[in-house]
């Protein structure tokens, strides 16, 4: 299995990055008008956006190597919460598109989503 990569400075994030938990709740309207609601899962489920930038050439080569040998959202990856240190072992991206931005000499940045999935 795949580990999201980790810059230079020993870090997988900088700041500013976000991350937030979600709930899967469900929602069942019967036909005299009431709704029953319940939790699809047990917990939440974590997301982080990750920008990058101001990183060197084999910094770049890495999340690019990374973003090919997962395919985009298609294969799952451990990724480590740069908040608490805990690792998730099942994450994936949330596109399949690759956007990289290089404006000159160790100057390159990226944004990347990453999804706790359910196993």
């Amino acid at each position: 299995m795949s580990t999201f990569p980790v810059l230079q400075t020993g870090a997988v994030a900088q700041y500013p990055a976000t991350r937030s938990a979600r709930f899967a709740n469900q929602a069942v309207r019967f036909v005299d008008g009431t709704e029953q609601r319940y939790r699809d899962s047990g917990g939440a489920l974590h997301r982080w956006e990750i920008a990058l930038d101001l990183l060197d050439e084999g910094e770049l080569a890495a999340v690019e190597d990374f973003f090919r040998a997962v395919r985009g959202r298609y294969e799952t990856f451990a990724f480590t919460d740069p908040w608490d240190e805990v690792e998730y072992p099942n994450c994936g991206l949330e596109s399949d598109d690759f956007g990289l931005v290089v404006q000159g000499e160790k100057r390159g940045g990226t944004v990347l989503v990453v999804a706790e999935r359910r196993s």
